[in-house]
């Protein structure tokens, strides 16, 4: 008899641990009850903006993967730092923007639900809408994230691709974060809209073995018209160059076109075409409709927005977004 108990005790446990992190998994309309009006808050407040600012899709896509990378999906990019440490102190947060945009939404969303909607969940769902507004894809972005408390600049350092990646430093990063390398193809399609400063790609123009010399994988021509109209010299910190010239503004496949043609801004672009993989998924999707494109891009961006999740107990909602213990 105290062997069935046993048993029995054993099995309860097991399946309380089965529906344990099926319950704190992430659910459409997961507000639905306690802040019913919160998506269309966001989705009012976007729209709102960007018709005059829509630039602001570029930025707030470049958030949420940021964001994402480190420490999974948690608002962490968002958190500031007194000595100068959080993620947003790190070289690759210094050109990110978009902060107070989030935290205009979550000022209206305290205002009518106090503690209820995560930041993290704000930077999904402002993401999302700021794309669909601009005539870009859209995708489901299930809610119930969790924001963290810890920010760490070294760990952005460490997690988050740069520019100037080769291939196997993309395929390691984005496997880390549970990606494959047609996410790593699709995700970069994001470079279709927005703009990168000139201090992103100058090694590719003026030193980058070391030499004084130029990537022989980028296009000489457009090498040239860089250096002549957009980045006169190697220290240029300020000049901003479109990513997908003289399609910044629309989501289409104009990017993969120009990666092809050697014409991608950076290096980790330019890498994409080494090796037979990722170079036969841009040829896939070039042969493919916009619509497809679109449909295959929000997957992966579903995908990316369930890394490393905090749900329930394992996070907080933190009332500033830019406080940690807030």
């Amino acid at each position: 008899m105290n062997c069935l108990r046993t048993i029995a005790l054993s099995l309860s446990l097991f399946l309380l641990g089965l529906i344990g992190p099926i319950q704190a998994q992430l659910q459409m309309n997961f507000y639905a009850n306690t802040c019913p009006n919160a998506e269309k808050i966001v989705q009012d407040f976007v729209s709102n903006h960007v018709s005059n600012a829509p630039s602001l899709a570029a930025a707030l896509l470049r958030m949420h993967f940021h964001d994402c990378f480190v420490r999974g999906c948690d608002g962490s990019v968002l958190i500031n730092s007194t000595s100068g440490n959080a993620e947003k102190d790190a070289t690759p947060n210094l050109t990110v923007r978009g902060f107070g945009f989030i935290d205009a939404i979550k000022s209206v969303l305290e205002a009518q639900c106090p503690g209820i909607v995560s930041c993290a969940d704000i930077i999904a769902l402002a993401s999302r809408d700021a794309v669909v507004f601009t005539g870009g894809p859209t995708w489901s972005v299930p809610t119930g994230r969790r924001d963290g408390r810890i920010s760490n600049a070294s760990e952005a350092l460490a997690n988050i691709p740069p520019p100037t990646s080769n291939f196997t430093n993309l395929q390691t990063l984005f496997a880390n974060q549970g990606l494959d390398l047609r996410d790593l193809v699709l995700l970069s399609g994001a470079h279709t809209i927005g703009v990168s400063h000139c201090s992103s790609f100058t090694n590719r123009l003026y030193n980058f073995t070391g030499r004084g010399d130029q990537d022989p994988a980028l296009d000489s021509q457009y090498a040239a018209n860089l250096k002549s109209r957009k980045c006169p010299s190697l220290n240029d910190n300020t000049t901003i160059v479109e990513m997908d010239p003289g399609s910044r503004k629309t989501f289409d496949l104009s990017y993969y076109q120009l990666v092809l043609k050697r014409r991608g801004l950076f290096q980790s672009d330019s890498a994409l075409t080494t090796n037979p993989t990722t170079l036969q998924n841009i040829n896939q999707i070039l042969k493919g409709s916009v619509e497809s494109f679109f449909s295959e891009f929000a997957k992966s961006m579903e995908k990316m927005g369930r890394i490393n999740l905090k749900t329930g107990s394992a996070g907080v909602v933190r009332r500033q977004c830019s406080i940690a213990n807030s």
